[in-house]
């Protein structure tokens, strides 16, 4: 009993920490997290090594040094907590919390650099905000994307064994950093206040300068700091995920007008450069005071095409790189290739975002892809009428038709597209017995091609009034929705994206089986035929720094008597903001519109055309193509000009010459208004049934 008294009056020891045993756990902790990112680092170099290609071990050197600054920020945020520590002895002594407070830092970091692993191989850019905007979208179907398209399960286990070691560590370096001998009966005998604040503002002084990352005056450290080497791979590894993640998140927060594109010139100044830009002398411009770029366009008679019939086929991942018909070997796209030799192919032809939603807007709605609208469907503008492909036929008294694998709730397409004036859907709930439902997106190419041909066939062939009609692909995305028994041979020697090109093979044959059904079709000689990559996707290598692999994409003509007008390969500049004015071309008639594209077989002469696109995610690095240059122009950063080449051997090279303030000028006018229409809401006609020729 006792002994059992003596105890209890005996006060308990607790630890008392001195300035240098705190500061000694605070640099461990530092050098361990300095550690693991620049592991992180290593196992993103391994992980996407094909992207490696020619580049030298010194330019990867000065990657890994740009890496340990953004790094060396990041750890300055994981260490606030212990720094602002020093101003009380007793939050000196709460190690246990300074632990639990690491380890979970270092734990959510670690998952972040995990899922970048994948995250880069996809889209050739460090975690941004298409992580927010494909959970803005239904969730369930996002995690079974990538349940079902990555190895979820062995990244959770190894998550979860290098936390409990994270825990260990910092336990470890906890105990190595305490003096001997410093149990005492209170904390309170600790070092004196003055000690410690002086120690806190030299401490303070120190994050500050490691947070900003240089010495020098100006803005601390950007994402532009990292872009010091001519290897595209290298700039984007000398960049830390987490931070770029954060910077997504602030942006995705704001409101998303407050990222939109600022003005660089006077209002005036721009619509003029954007209208010397667009106009052609077949356009007469209307209601100048008050819309941008509305015309009456009229196509000289000799151009247009004896059709009544559209059916624009929107392919999913229909990289240019790997399409034979543009240069690319191993026998990818065999039915695209033959069908190209019966068309009329544009081979330097981009997408104007690198996500399937912009892919959907710019070619039937002819509206680019702006900085802070790359989901213009799921915003608020999004509502406002455009004088796309469904207002424009439907203003002539077409029927319509829009056929898809998945649900047409994802990315607000019925929505969208509904109050554009489409009418006709067949999505994944349609569909009875198909040939292979994949449990995230919907049924297969095969099926898509399949309902359409049946569609059209069954229910607009041979009526009085024409059709247009959108058919859209999906199989080639992850996970990749394949039956089990595959119609083609599987792609093999191309590392990484052999799964990704024998599902793009897949859609080509499938594309093939439709046409064989078409070809057969009461329509099929009324009918021009426009097929288009959606997107591109990434490869062993990126064609600069906008990485145009995942721009560039075919689009494909076909109709009665197109070549003997126009030719076979068509080697002008276009988006797919310039597809519907190509259309209204073949069709024949004055019509009135607003897109921001042109007609590409009717551009004047001498002008070999000309496009301007943007990556998904939020930043506002944007880009203007010509047919030998792409002039990049990242947010807060000098512009970069390349000269670049297409086709069987593609190149790009980086010129360091006085950019066109021309170029220039017209890249910035032509977002700033266009920018501006879309806010003014006077993106549209005032009346769809003008002129229904």
């Amino acid at each position: 009993m006792a002994s059992v008294q003596d105890h209890k009056k005996t006060p308990s020891k607790r630890f008392t920490p001195t300035i240098k045993s705190h500061l000694t756990f605070t640099l461990l902790s530092a050098v361990a997290l300095l550690v693991m990112y620049a592991l992180l680092r290593v196992a993103l170099l391994v992980y996407n090594r094909e992207l490696i290609g020619n580049d030298t071990v010194s330019t990867f050197a000065e990657a890994f040094y740009n890496g340990f600054r953004f790094d060396l920020r990041l750890v300055v945020y994981a260490l606030v907590p212990l720094l602002l520590s020093l101003l009380s002895v007793r939050a000196m002594a709460a190690r246990g919390f300074h632990r639990a407070w690491l380890t979970a830092f270092a734990s959510i970091t670690l998952f972040l650099g995990i899922t970048e692993l994948d995250f880069y191989r996809e889209f050739h850019q460090r975690l941004n905000s298409l992580v927010f905007q494909y959970f803005e979208e239904d969730v369930h179907t996002v995690l079974s994307m990538l349940w079902n398209g990555y190895p979820v399960g062995r990244y959770l286990i190894c998550w979860a064994i290098a936390t409990w070691l994270l825990a260990k560590m910092f336990k470890g370096l906890d105990l190595l950093s305490r003096p001997k001998a410093v149990l005492q009966s209170s904390p309170s005998n600790g070092p004196a206040w003055y000690w410690r604040t002086s120690v806190f503002i030299v401490c303070l002084l120190i994050a500050v300068i490691a947070a900003r990352g240089h010495l020098r005056q100006g803005p601390p450290l950007r994402w532009g700091d990292a872009y010091t080497t001519d290897s595209m791979f290298a700039n984007q590894l000398g960049l830390n995920g987490t931070l770029t993640l954060a910077s997504a998140a602030s942006a995705s927060m704001s409101s998303h007008r407050d990222n939109a594109w600022k003005s660089t010139m006077s209002d005036a100044e721009a619509l003029e450069a954007v209208r010397k830009m667009l106009l052609t002398p077949h356009d007469k411009l209307v209601d100048a005071d008050t819309a941008a770029i509305r015309r009456d366009f009229t196509p000289p008679a000799d151009g247009t095409l004896p059709v009544r019939n559209v059916v624009v086929i929107l392919m999913e991942s229909f990289a240019g790189h790997f399409v034979g018909a543009l240069g690319a070997p191993g026998d990818i796209t065999p039915n695209f290739d033959k069908l190209a030799s019966e068309g009329l192919l544009f081979d330097r032809f981009f997408s104007n975002g690198t996500h399937t939603h912009q892919g959907m807007f710019a070619t039937m709605a002819c509206f680019p892809n702006l900085p802070a609208f790359e989901y213009l469907m799921r915003t608020p503008e999004g509502s406002h009428q455009f004088s796309g492909l469904p207002q424009l036929l439907s203003a002539r008294g077409y029927d319509n038709l829009y056929v898809y694998n998945g649900n047409f709730q994802w990315d607000n397409q019925s929505g969208f597209f509904s109050n554009q004036g489409m009418t006709n859907f067949v999505g994944r709930e349609d569909f009875v017995d198909p040939v292979y439902m994949d449990p995230t997106w919907g049924v297969s190419d095969q099926d898509m091609f399949d309902r359409g041909a049946k569609e059209l066939e069954e229910n607009f062939a041979g009526k009085d009034k024409p059709f247009y009609a959108l058919l859209q692909t999906l199989s080639n995305h992850t996970p990749y929705a394949l039956p089990k028994d595959l119609p083609v041979e599987p792609v093999t020697g191309h590392g990484s994206v052999d799964e990704h090109l024998t599902a793009m093979r897949y859609a080509d044959w499938a594309l093939g089986q439709f046409f064989e059904k078409a070809r057969k079709s009461k329509y099929y000689k009324d009918t021009l035929f426009v097929i288009v990559g959606d997107h591109g996707f990434g490869s062993d290598e990126q064609l600069t720094e906008m990485d145009l692999f995942r721009f560039n994409v075919p689009l494909l003509l076909i109709a009665p008597g197109i070549q003997d007008k126009f030719g076979k390969v068509n080697h002008s500049v276009g988006t797919q903001i310039d597809i519907v004015p190509t259309i209204m071309g073949r069709l024949g008639g004055e019509v009135r519109h607003q897109c921001w594209g042109r007609d590409l077989l009717n551009l004047p002469e001498g002008d070999h055309g000309i496009g301007v696109i943007k990556p998904s995610g939020g930043e506002q690095t944007v880009a203007i193509v010509t047919p030998e240059r792409i002039l990049i122009q990242p947010k807060g950063f000098e512009s970069r000009l390349y000269d670049y080449q297409l086709g069987a051997n593609p190149s790009a090279e980086r010129l360091h010459v006085d950019i066109d303030p021309l170029l220039k000028k017209d890249l910035e006018a032509f977002l700033q208004t266009a920018t501006k229409s879309l806010l003014d809401n006077t993106t549209g006609v005032k009346d769809a049934h003008h002129l229904q020729q």
